[in-house]
C-alpha cells in the first residue's frame, strides 16, 4: 500500500480530470496520489475488493476506502488555502450528502464533457500518478 493518500478518479472524464489537476494545485505538500479507475494501478490497490462504478470519486487513505462526498471532504480537508473549512460539511449525514454527489456524478458527462482516453501527466507532476 502507498505511503500516501490515493485519489482514484474517472480518468476520461473532464470534470473528474479538471478536479484532480485543483487537488495538485492545492496540494503544496504533495500529499496526494492519483490513478485513474480505468488503470491497473487502481485494480492492484483494490486488491480483492470491489471497486465502485467510475462515476464515484474514491480516496484510499490508511488503507480506508472511502467514496462520494466522503472521499471529496477528506481529500478538501488535506489541501491548501481554506479548502479545509469545507470538511465541517462532514456533520451533513451522508444520505443527504451522496445524494447531491450522485446529481452531478450522474450528469458530469453532460455537463463537462468526456475525453476518448485517460489523461497524460505533465513531466512535472507524472511522479504522482501510480
Amino acid at each position: 500500500m502507498p505511503e500516501k493518500a490515493v485519489i482514484l478518479f474517472d480518468g476520461v472524464c473532464n470534470f473528474c480530470n479538471s478536479s484532480i489537476n485543483f487537488v495538485i494545485r492545492n496540494d503544496k505538500k504533495a500529499q496526494f496520489q492519483f490513478a485513474p479507475l480505468q488503470s491497473e494501478a487502481a485494480q492492484k490497490l483494490a486488491g480483492n475488493r470491489i471497486l465502485p462504478t467510475p462515476d464515484t470519486v474514491i480516496l484510499i487513505e490508511n488503507d480506508i476506502i472511502y467514496e462520494k462526498s466522503t472521499a471529496a471532504l477528506r481529500i478538501a480537508k488535506k489541501l491548501d488555502g481554506l479548502w479545509p473549512v469545507l470538511y465541517g460539511l462532514i456533520l451533513i449525514p451522508k444520505f443527504f450528502r451522496d445524494p447531491i454527489y450522485d446529481l452531478i456524478a450522474r450528469n458530469r458527462y453532460k455537463l463537462f464533457g468526456k475525453k476518448e482516453s485517460c489523461m497524460i501527466p505533465s513531466p512535472e507532476i507524472k511522479s504522482r500518478f501510480l
